[in-house]
């Protein structure tokens, strides 16, 4: 194991990270923010967090600096990635904890700071795409006499975290300052999971390729949601959230603050857009829309996305929900429409987005994004979850072995559309995958359940007898990077009320969903760290 080398490229991460907290510096001056001392005091924080990442930084690219030029093996590469997230997490949580942030206001009126578990929780939430957050009050009072909790700028930042983890922190470390043949390696970790375009994917043209893609996306977006009025600090801040498939916002009711039809949409198109995988909107760029409707994950991503919220708006209508004083009531068609299709994108693209409380739902519409969250789009997107291509393959090696009991004699290739799979490990690692997601759930959902007290749930005025539902919900809402889930988690609730413990299992699962497990798992085997 090549430490060496790993220290230097871990300092360039660092010093990267540092550099991208000073775009959240401007947001608190008074010619963008407000003039109020907290906003003063997450200037400071940001440049205390910058010097911090750079003393770090340069603290080990000093310790590695012999290992410039050396080769960069898969074993290296593996090390690489999954410590850039540990560290990434890590660096990131500082702002929070050095500006005057708080979590939320006590019965006795005094603000709550963030603790360490708290900036953690909020800094690998952010990088992983996750969404959920433990900060209860995101807007700027109107009363000048009473504090705000979130700085400005630190809402920025927040969002930020989305862009930089987005298409993955070692993506844009590829594409941006290249690693010659040490690309293909780091490229390889950190965008797993089986790919149709294998071979286009794996260089570093490619991860240009997708970062110009991300950032076109997210300036589209951007102009777009200005145009229809949204201020450019909330553009920015939901285009981020909106292409990394993250779903922080920076107003308490999420998407719905906007009251707007077309804002809600124009959101929906590009969730859609940027759960399907770059290679192909790449095709589309170069006007071969062919590509991109003749593949078949993509027809399977629209088909489910479609099928679910067809089933979602039928329930709405003629079952209903809970209106805000808890009597049972039905949608109109329209609003059926509207707020269905808006939620199953977002909870199948793993953004987190809302426009409505939707743990008020009908028990059908709640249980089918609940199993939506385990979907996820397509490989090659920014999307975390299972990824719809592995339940493609899933499926069809089940009929294949379905088909082995009655003719035991009969063998056929895995096929994918009319190509056959050479690969003769892709059956045993899909199925694996499916096993090793089951278990970390059931694992996180169990160490859940024992860690948080029946307290939390009282102290948040939700029933206990809810504690096995909510606690599912968290770790599956967590591993498949969603966000929201139900009850104590759910979209009008957010992830304060859990104790240290709690926070520190939502983490992993956090991390080990945005890295597809085994690349953080891995980190942990001794054999891992030695010999080459």
């Amino acid at each position: 194991m090549n430490r060496l080398l790993i220290c230097r490229l871990l300092g360039l991460i660092a010093l990267l990270i540092g550099g991208s907290m000073a775009l959240s510096l401007p947001w608190a001056l008074p010619l963008f923010g407000q003039t109020k001392h907290f906003e003063a005091a997450s200037f400071f924080a940001l440049l205390g967090s910058m010097a911090t990442c750079g003393l770090v930084g340069g603290a080990l690219m000093y310790v590695g600096r012999r290992g410039k030029g050396q080769t960069l093996y898969r074993r290296e590469a593996i090390a690489v990635v999954g410590l850039s997230w540990l560290l990434a997490t890590l660096l990131g949580a500082l702002p929070f904890w050095l500006s005057e942030t708080c979590i939320r206001i006590d019965d006795e009126g005094n603000r709550v700071r963030m603790g360490i578990a708290d900036g953690i929780f909020e800094s690998a939430s952010g990088f992983s795409g996750t969404g959920a957050t433990v900060l209860t009050n995101l807007e700027a009072s109107a009363d000048p006499d009473v504090p705000s909790l979130v700085p400005r700028a630190i809402l920025f930042w927040r969002s930020q975290t989305h862009f930089l983890g987005g298409l993955g922190i070692m993506v844009l470390f590829v594409a941006i300052l290249g690693m010659g043949s040490a690309g293909k390696a780091l490229l390889l970790t950190e965008m797993p999971g089986p790919s149709q375009e294998s071979a286009h994917a794996r260089t570093q043209r490619a991860a240009a390729t997708f970062a110009m893609i991300f950032v076109l996306l997210t300036a589209v977006l951007t102009l777009l949601l200005r145009l229809q009025g949204v201020s450019w600090f909330d553009a920015l801040c939901h285009a981020f959230g909106t292409i990394a498939t993250g779903g922080f916002s920076t107003h308490n009711d999420s998407v719905e603050h906007f009251h707007s039809v077309g804002v809600e949409m124009t959101i929906t198109v590009f969730m859609i857009l940027a759960c399907t995988n770059f290679t192909l909107l790449y095709y589309l760029l170069l006007r071969r829309p062919g590509k991109l409707l003749g593949d078949l994950e993509f027809r399977v991503y629209l088909a489910v996305m479609a099928a679910v919220a067809l089933m979602v708006i039928l329930a709405l209508r003629f079952d209903g929900h809970y209106d805000d004083q808890g009597h049972w009531t039905r949608y109109s068609l329209a609003d059926s429409v509207r707020y269905g299709l808006f939620q199953v994108a977002s909870i199948m693209t793993n953004t987190g987005f809302g426009t409505d409380d939707f743990d008020r739902w009908n028990s059908f519409s709640r249980g089918l994004l609940v199993l939506l969250m385990f979907v996820g789009g397509c490989a090659g997107s920014t999307s975390c979850s299972i990824k719809v291509i592995r339940h493609i393959l899933f499926f069809k090696i089940l009929w294949l072995e379905l088909e082995q009991v009655f003719h035991p004699s009969v063998v056929r290739p895995l096929r994918l559309g009319d190509k056959p799979l050479e690969d003769p490990d892709i059956r045993k690692d899909v199925v694996m995958y499916f096993g090793v997601i089951v278990l970390i759930f059931v694992i996180g959902w169990m160490a859940l359940i024992a860690l948080e007290p029946d307290s939390t749930w009282i102290e948040a005025g939700q029933p206990a007898g809810d504690k096995l539902i909510d606690c599912a919900s968290a770790v599956a809402a967590t591993l498949n990077g969603v966000g929201p889930g139900l009850g104590i988690v759910g979209e009008a609730q957010n992830y304060a009320h859990f104790h240290w413990p709690g926070k520190f299992v939502l983490t992993w699962m956090m991390l080990l969903g945005r890295l597809e497990v085994f690349v953080l798992l891995v980190l942990f085997v001794p054999r891992f760290w030695r010999g080459r």
